[in-house]
């Protein structure tokens, strides 16, 4: 199983990274407060493959245009479009993916000024905290949810990127995030060819699309990636009846931070 990673080192956020998404102290702890503060930093992802065209979120991490996703929201894309929380569209390309944690970062073009988030410390978190999660499921650009954390480490298996180059999961395709928990297989198939790592779970409402999009706690700092929820229907003809029952899962931060550098070099495996 992959674990979470502590973070080695001062800064594994590139020196072009500006984070300017504080939360007025006057509106600290609230979930309108770090709506405003951190919208900005959340851009929608559409991607379109050979598999069809499917519909992610990321996060902003550097000023020129640096963003964090998972692996399955741009696996096998050959065609990468971004849509920022102002409705301005870029067009990006993989800087590097990591399937065995379901990462990637993709770089946009021709973009600065861009407003980054702030990378938490997810080492620190207890179950009860405070989280808001924002992402654009089915299509639904900026949408903010708010919960709590229900519970840390938890082993999720998912497909790596053998698999995922034949399907991607996000609204607009069929299968809903196939991945495993304690034994079972949910929200479709997973295939041969999976890996573990340990998850945040929480019950901030997540949905198809919200993928790779953040979970942020209440001052403000992204301590998650959101990566996978279960739905009550597992099958693809079913899933317009699935939704959010407030089972989500994050990929931590700390996660996030420790393989920047393997990402930032290029790495596909």
């Amino acid at each position: 199983a992959y674990g979470i990673q502590e973070l080695t080192g001062n800064d594994t956020v590139a020196s072009s990274s500006t984070s300017t998404n504080v939360v007025p102290s006057s509106q600290k702890g609230t979930v309108a407060g770090v709506a405003k503060a951190v919208s900005p930093s959340i851009v929608e992802i559409s991607a379109n493959s050979n598999a069809g065209s499917s519909t992610g979120s990321g996060v902003i991490i550097t000023s020129d245009g640096e963003i964090v996703t998972n692996n399955h929201v741009v696996s096998g894309a050959s065609q990468i479009k971004v849509t920022t929380n102002d409705g301005k569209s870029y067009s990006a390309k993989v800087v590097g993916t990591d399937s065995k944690k379901d990462l990637a970062l993709i770089k946009l073009q021709n973009a600065s000024g861009m407003k980054a988030a702030t990378l938490g410390d997810s080492s620190g978190l207890q179950v009860g905290d405070q989280v808001v999660a924002i992402g654009s499921p089915e299509g639904l650009s900026g949408t903010v949810t708010s919960g709590i954390i229900s519970a840390l480490d938890r082993d999720v298996t998912i497909p790596t990127e053998q698999d995922q180059g034949q399907q991607q999961w996000g609204q607009g395709q069929g299968d809903q995030w196939p991945f495993e928990f304690g034994g079972r297989q949910f929200n479709g198939d997973t295939g041969s060819d999976t890996t573990t790592y340990k998850a945040l779970q929480t019950d901030a409402s997540l949905n198809p699309g919200n993928s790779g999009g953040a979970l942020i706690d209440m001052n403000g700092n992204i301590i998650g990636i959101n990566s996978a929820m279960y739905s009550p229907t597992g099958a693809a003809s079913s899933s317009s009846d699935a939704g959010s029952v407030g089972l989500g899962f994050a990929i931590p931060i700390n996660t996030v931070k420790a393989d920047l550098a393997k990402l930032r070099a290029g790495s596909t495996d």
